[in-house]
């Protein structure tokens, strides 16, 4: 038998160039777990902050980045701290109640109310024949004191006579048909009159603007009224004259006269109330409400000397 004959190995080494190590990765990952932590820190502090606080801080974050860094006025609309100017393109489903008003469920209830009637006024104009064609001049918002519905004036068809508070026959028909409408919930209504910045040749001495507003906004009551509306449901009749502008660069031009009917919430119902009532005083009734002082025997009256007892003075020559 033949022997086997040894294996040769031959191993060759090769020259392999030793990875550099890359440590770029950890950079990324300090940064990323930095950030996390700063995450969980944020919702941790979040979670400590009550609601009304977190409604704050929401709407620092719907103010517009020009008016951040420019600091202009406050939103009207709000009673926010934070400066603001033009609306936000962030949509705000819950706005910050002004001071002293709290969110309740009633409150959010009556929001909701306001909704669906504002809902129901647009399928209204859009199907009723005789608001149908008056569309362009009724204007629905969503305002902090509630719905308010606009109805503004055009050149060529006024809702009043020129210059007095004679209703026109259309805009008697958009408010009668908007009375029953109004009469469906349980809130109050406000009602303001608005003229353009022309004024009567007497001016503000006699007969004006604010008169004429007034008057504009009392007869609006009267058709609303006569449209099936019930009456006590009037908060207050307002006449503002130019005072409110819609076009605040044109003063003069037509639309600025309209009537705004406001269906109030509960928030302005309640704060109308409280105005009125800090308004008569606890002294003031006690002095209203206290009777009038007897009559003295004899006609004279309380605190005044009788004129009869008083020493009469003889009258002296003329020229002297």
């Amino acid at each position: 038998m033949k022997k086997s004959q040894p294996r040769i190995v031959i191993r060759r080494k090769r020259n392999v160039a030793e990875s550099k190590h890359n440590s770029s990765w950890k950079i990324a990952y300090a940064d990323f777990m930095t950030a996390m932590m700063a995450f969980f820190l944020v919702m941790w502090l979040l979670s400590l902050v009550p609601q009304k606080d977190l409604q704050a801080i929401a709407e620092y974050f719907r103010m517009p980045l020009m008016t951040a860094v420019t600091g202009g006025p406050k939103n009207e609309s709000g009673s926010s701290v934070i400066p603001a100017g033009a609306s936000s393109v962030i949509p705000n489903p819950s706005p910050i109640p002004s001071r002293g008003d709290v969110h309740t469920e009633g409150d959010l209830r009556d929001v909701q109310r306001l909704e669906s009637l504002k809902t129901e006024l647009e399928d209204l104009i859009k199907t009723d024949p005789v608001l149908q064609q008056f569309s362009p001049q009724l204007l629905l918002d969503m305002t902090p004191d509630g719905l308010r519905v606009q109805i503004i004036d055009k050149q060529n068809r006024p809702m009043f006579a020129t210059g007095s508070a004679l209703v026109q026959s259309y805009m008697r028909d958009i408010l009668r048909q908007l009375g029953p409408v109004f009469n469906k919930l349980p809130n109050s209504i406000s009602i303001a009159g608005h003229t353009d910045s022309i004024q009567y040749a007497t001016g503000e001495r006699e007969y004006s603007n604010w008169e004429l507003s007034a008057d504009r906004a009392n007869a609006a009551r009267k058709e609303l009224v006569a449209g099936g509306m019930d009456e006590p449901k009037i908060k207050r009749i307002l006449g503002l004259a130019a005072s409110v502008s819609l076009i605040k660069d044109n003063p003069a031009a037509a639309v600025n006269r309209r009537i705004s009917i406001v269906v109030l919430n509960s928030r302005a119902e309640r704060r109308i109330d409280e105005q009125n009532a800090s308004a008569a005083s606890a002294a003031t009734l006690k002095d209203l409400l206290e009777p009038a002082p007897a009559p003295v025997p004899g006609g004279a009256v309380p605190g005044l000397p009788d004129l009869l007892e008083l020493p009469v003075k003889p009258l002296s020559p003329v020229g002297q």
